[in-house]
């Protein structure tokens, strides 16, 4: 392959374009070139070939690992701002094949919990604490309470490859139908980011997101989500803001 010489915009830009299209037509999804290989394949010098993949780089499409070169990043996920949603749903929609491990599933007393729910401290609460895989790689870790009083036969669910709101309305009869969310972003602690499969220094997403049925508050959730594979995308017309408020910190 050969780029245009006499065109002005310089060559590494030229690499960086024709790659992005071969990666979008998923060319390197088993393996990304070398250097060398850029090199030789364009007929261009070392300097433009690392120009060009630092761009890639930077952009989040291409990562350097120790050991293994430059590689494609893995499929990224996206989730419109605003919108009440399932995970579960949000990565079979991407064609994915999703799957969780349950680490908890149990009763549990959480005074801070409770008073998110507008419950007394002492208040039996379910918990299920989920890490979230897409395609056999970990995605998030869930955390979810629900009072027990409501969600007691989910005591018997197997959340392996099931959602939880589908369990809820499939066994209780109710699900979430309006909340709200808070997201931050937020350095994992050293067991998250094992669960996780991060990097040291990687960030991830931190969800905090409290869901109502008909205004009665049903459950309380923190999801910690790679940021590596997981977008949020706000949508907005002429006239109107997008889905986002400022949070003064406490």
């Amino acid at each position: 392959m050969t780029l245009d010489r006499d065109s002005p915009m310089p060559l590494w830009a030229q690499l960086e374009a024709d790659l992005r299209k071969r990666l979008d037509a998923s060319e390197f999804d088993d393996r990304f070139p070398t250097d060398n290989e850029l090199v030789n394949e364009y007929d261009v010098s070392r300097h433009t070939v690392r120009e060009a993949i630092r761009h890639l780089n930077s952009s989040g499409i291409l990562r350097r690992e120790r050991g293994r070169g430059t590689v494609v990043n893995r499929r990224e996920f996206e989730q419109p701002l605003g919108a009440l949603y399932s995970l579960f749903q949000s990565v079979e929609s991407a064609g994915t094949t999703q799957r969780s491990r349950v680490l908890e599933l149990g009763e549990a007393v959480d005074p801070t919990v409770a008073e998110q729910l507008g419950l007394e401290p002492d208040t039996l609460l379910l918990f299920l604490e989920r890490i979230r895989y897409a395609d056999d790689e970990p995605l998030a870790l869930d955390r979810s309470w629900l009072p027990m009083d409501l969600a007691r036969p989910l005591l018997d669910s197997d959340f392996e490859r099931t959602a939880l709101y589908a369990e809820l309305a499939k066994r209780v009869g109710v699900s979430p139908d309006a909340g709200w969310e808070r997201i931050a972003p937020v350095l994992p602690r050293p067991e998250e980011r094992e669960l996780l499969t991060m990097r040291r220094g990687e960030a991830a997403f931190s969800l905090e997101r409290l869901g109502t049925a008909d205004g009665t508050p049903i459950e309380w959730r923190t999801t910690l989500i790679r940021g590596d594979r997981y977008r949020f995308v706000s949508h907005f017309t002429r006239g109107s803001a997008p889905s986002m408020v400022a949070s003064a910190r406490d």
